[in-house]
């Protein structure tokens, strides 16, 4: 257990409590990932991966998302709010003091019969005006006898270091969506410009071939097909711009800028480096990311909802006080004669409320049983990120070396195809077949080299980019959380 979730969970602890304690749940953790042996090393991600890219485009990108993406901005609002809910559950653990002033006037009738002299038996009254000055503070205060106080603080306190790696983990995703959007829009420029160098081929070759028709060595139809192969490479080069600058575009979402106050432009992607990173063993996966520790740390809170459920079922107590001066004269107010005051205790304890408090306890119980669930699969899920992030890798760097060597093969076919076409000796359907192989292995091979990349960049978010728990410090409620 990290040193946030160890101090949370000591202090769930602390005071007379009801139970249950919080135990992490036990968990299969493997040995070694199914991709690598036992015996791989260790590289974890460092804080700033990306830059092992070597792009300053990518860092000047990722460095304006940390601070205007949206999403990041929402999280650490809500870190704030968490917080401030943390506070309000831990104010009842401390006596509730306030002060109360009070003005009192009244004006009456009162009526009298006279009992004697001339108008005796005749009613007489009068108009009385009373005036009643009141100050005083009082005291109001619940023993937590059975930890109910402490546990709803506790929970709240779970749920606030909840939203601190929740914090982490959008921020993971938004420096991910950059890389990845930015090296998706690096592969397209890649494919518009080996589709434009395939054009200048191909319409290099359609002007030799209608040199030959005009020397009357070649027909309509050689003319024909190697125009239809160019008008073929001419078509795809606009869908392939449009998906660049829907690309680019999508870039302004993720830094918090409108798509028109992007200055960057791609390049290649073939200028980029990929910086090395090796997954370690699984048992130290989990203090790396922080979608795991979110998930405990929900379960910690869950935990301490059924303390509170339970301390439901037993007597609640409760002080209060009160005193203070009250007198008819403002001057006379703070008068020895005026002092007042008075003292009270109460306890209530439930008869009958129609199974609602064993309602709510089970209901506590079974919120638990399900983040003991969604935290177990969030574990597997991390492993299995870590596992699949790494089968794609070698298989992408396995692919683009293969895929490198057939480019190479077919560079040579038509190089050889172009010149025989050229000198007469071979026909066009030779050179026609051995330009589309080119063009697509040229095109192919960009795919690749970004599938390589997208893996790599996927190993770093599912190793956890970088983040460790042990960096966050657990919230620390204190008794004295504010006054006034």
């Amino acid at each position: 257990m990290n040193r946030s979730l160890a101090g949370l969970a000591l202090l769930t602890l602390a005071g007379c409590s009801l139970g249950p304690d919080y135990k992490a749940p036990t968990l299969d953790i493997p040995a070694a990932y199914r991709a690598t042996p036992q015996t791989a090393a260790q590289a974890w991600p460092s804080r700033a991966w990306w830059k092992g890219f070597n792009s300053p485009e990518l860092d000047t990108l990722i460095a304006t998302a940390q601070t205007d993406n949206f999403d990041i901005i929402a999280a650490i609002a809500r870190v704030r709010q968490a917080d401030a809910a943390m506070r309000v559950a831990g104010a009842p653990l401390l006596p509730t003091v306030s002060a109360d002033g009070k003005y009192d006037w009244q004006h009456s009738f009162v009526s009298a019969r006279r009992t004697s002299g001339a108008n005796a038996g005749r009613t007489v009254g009068a108009y009385v005006e009373t005036r009643t000055y009141t100050f005083g503070p009082s005291i109001s205060y619940e023993l937590d006898f059975w930890g109910a106080l402490r546990a709803q603080r506790d929970s709240a306190a779970a749920s606030a270091l909840a939203t601190r790696f929740d914090q982490q983990t959008v921020a993971l995703t938004v420096v991910t969506s950059v890389a990845s959007t930015w090296f998706q829009a690096l592969a397209l420029q890649d494919r518009v410009d080996v589709a434009r160098r395939n054009l200048h081929d191909a319409e290099q070759i359609l002007g030799a071939i209608r040199a030959r028709l005009d020397a009357g060595t070649a027909s309509l139809l050689d003319v024909s097909q190697q125009e239809a192969l160019v008008a073929g490479v001419r078509a795809q080069i606009p869908g392939l711009q449009s998906q660049l600058e829907q690309e680019v575009n999508a870039l302004g979402i993720l830094i918090g800028k409108p798509p028109s106050f992007i200055t960057v432009r791609p390049g290649t992607l073939t200028a980029l480096a990929l910086p090395p990173t090796a997954p370690g063993v699984p048992s130290q996966l989990l203090a790396r990311r922080p979608d795991v520790a979110f998930a405990e740390a929900q379960l910690i809170a869950a935990n301490a909802d059924i303390r509170v459920a339970r301390a439901n079922f037993y007597p609640q107590v409760a002080l209060s006080a009160s005193g203070g001066w009250q007198n008819i004269g403002i001057q006379t107010l703070f008068g020895p004669g005026s002092l007042f005051a008075s003292a009270a205790a109460s306890a209530v304890q439930t008869l009958f409320d129609n199974g609602r408090l064993s309602a709510q306890f089970d209901q506590a119980q079974g919120r638990y049983d399900e983040l003991v669930a969604g935290y177990r699969k969030t574990v597997v899920q991390a492993f299995t990120d870590v596992d699949n992030a790494i089968t794609a890798f070698n298989y992408a760097t396995e692919q683009e070396v293969l895929e490198q060597q057939a480019v190479a093969v077919a560079q040579r076919a038509a190089d050889i195809a172009r010149a025989q076409l050229l000198a007469g000796t071979s026909d066009i359907v030779t050179a026609l077949q051995a330009q589309s192989t080119l063009f697509s292995d040229l095109d192919t091979l960009a795919q690749v080299r970004l599938q390589r990349f997208s893996a790599l960049l996927s190993l770093y978010k599912a190793l956890g980019g970088g983040w460790s728990n042990a960096d966050i410090e657990a919230p620390t409620p204190t008794l004295f959380q504010g006054v006034l």
